[in-house]
């Protein structure tokens, strides 16, 4: 059995995996800013793609974006305003998920949700 961290950077292996299949190109991977640590930053149409995976051995009834609490978020949104300043980017920034959850028979399935924190008041 995998513990939590494999499950994490397996569960990140495979989602920037499945990024660069879909056509986003990989700016950078655990990137860190004071306390905050996003896990991928990619690009794709001119936009920068934070990324945030979340690994579940189990669903817990809970969905992965659940799970990100407002917390996590303002430290993300203040790492990725950090990345946009440290590298002059000036596109804009879209904030997804990527779930990455075993099926019945532990196969796991990649969710990935756009756009995650709109539904968020991240100030």
């Amino acid at each position: 059995m995998a513990t939590h961290n494999d499950l994490g950077k397996l569960a990140e292996d495979l989602a920037a995996e499945f990024l660069l299949k879909s056509g986003y190109k990989i700016l950078v991977r655990n990137y860190r800013y004071q306390k905050a640590e996003i896990d991928i930053i990619a690009e794709k149409d001119n936009l920068i793609i934070v990324v945030e995976v979340k690994a579940r051995s189990t669903d817990f009834f809970i969905l992965p974006q659940e799970a990100v609490t407002k917390g996590k978020i303002k430290l993300i949104v203040t790492a990725a305003n950090h990345f946009m300043e440290e590298f002059n980017k000036d596109q804009e920034v879209r904030f997804d998920i990527i779930s990455v959850l075993p099926d019945e028979k532990g196969k796991l399935i990649i969710e990935h949700i756009l756009d995650a924190f709109e539904a968020f008041d991240a100030n």
